[in-house]
Order: structure tokens, then sequence, then C-alpha cells
């Protein structure tokens, strides 16, 4: 979340908007706004990360993160022993 929350920051600042201006556009509150800019929300509802996202015409999605180690199937196509 803490770049979902830098990505935020930056569209708002980019669009010359308060933290106020764009908490009260999607009805919540300053602190809520502070938080998920900064990272310091215990807890935050992705339906309003997503709906500040939209509003700034951005889409919230979920890719798979590329795992550190490889996976069988990995490592049976690299064919260490051939």
């Amino acid at each position: 979340m803490e770049s979902l929350g830098k990505l935020i920051r930056l569209l708002r600042k980019e669009r010359k908007m308060s933290q106020e201006q764009l908490a009260k556009q999607f009805g919540m509150s300053r602190a809520t706004i502070s938080g998920i800019e900064n990272n310091t929300l215990s807890e935050i509802g992705l339906r309003k990360v997503e709906a500040i996202l939209n509003g700034f015409g951005f889409e919230l999605t979920a890719v798979p993160r590329q795992s550190t180690r490889p996976t069988l199937d990995t490592l049976k196509k690299v064919n260490f022993h051939g």
C-alpha cells in the first residue's frame, strides 16, 4: 500500500489539490487521505483507494508477484542436466 499512497500524493499534488479538497471530493476525512498517503492507517478499505484512483483516471488491478525462487515448472524448463 505504500506505493499506492505515494502515487495518490503525487497525483493530488500534480492537480494542485489539498488533502482537504481530495477528502471532500470523495466523502472522506483529511486524516484518512493523510493516512493513505503516509501509509499510517492500520486498515484501509480498498473501495476508498479504488475510488480515489478512479477519480484520477487510474484503475486498481492485482498482478501476480514475481517469485524470487524458481517454481518446479521453471526448473524443469531450464534442464540443468542437459
